[in-house]
């Protein structure tokens, strides 16, 4: 069984938002074309407290109950069947989809049989990485989809830095085009 998931595309890490990733809302698109090919998609989401060590290192963004905090408008979520919500607490960074406090990401997918996971969304130097990198040291057979991912790039290269360290670590880079192609994708 594949799922799709989603990883952070909330209005604070796009375009206008508060730790915006130059072209963050261009992913939307291409995830919304993946969606028909998956019968499971889920999506994670930073949910942090007002007051977090998290803010620490970044400015303050997707704070609980804040526009910032919502899933970008043009992300279809209609297909959504669960989001997780990481770095609900005061300290910790919640990088990994595989951190969520209100459902175990890990449980869950193998609740239904799950062994194949196709990743997307923001920020590909970050959370993106991190989701990926645990869900394959878990045992997944884990893809990111390279044209559905955008980096924050903090450093020039920071994204394909981290799409090398994917890669090192097991993770397939594949294209939304290869998507369509599989069998029963």
């Amino acid at each position: 069984m594949k799922a799709l998931l989603i990883v952070d595309v909330q209005k604070d890490f796009c375009p206008g938002g508060a730790l915006a990733v130059e072209d963050g809302d261009k992913v939307m698109p291409v995830i919304n074309s993946l969606m028909k090919n998956f019968q499971i998609i889920i999506a994670s989401r930073d949910e942090h407290p007002e007051a977090s060590r998290h803010f620490d290192k970044w400015p303050k963004h997707c704070v609980k109950d804040t526009t910032g905090a919502e899933f970008h408008d043009l992300l279809d979520t209609s297909q959504i069947q669960q989001v997780f919500l990481k770095g609900t607490g005061t300290r910790d960074d919640g990088y990994s989809a595989f951190e969520a406090t209100n459902v175990n990401l890990e449980g869950y997918l193998k609740e239904r049989t799950v062994d194949e996971i196709y990743i997307t969304g923001l920020a590909t130097d970050y959370c993106v990485k991190q989701t990926s990198v645990d869900a394959a040291q878990k045992g997944f057979a884990t893809f990111v989809v390279t044209d559905a991912v955008k980096g924050v790039n903090a450093q020039e290269g920071d994204d394909e830095r981290a799409l090398e360290e994917m890669r090192r670590n097991g993770v397939k880079l594949v294209s939304s085009q290869d998507i369509g192609r599989q069998d029963g994708a």
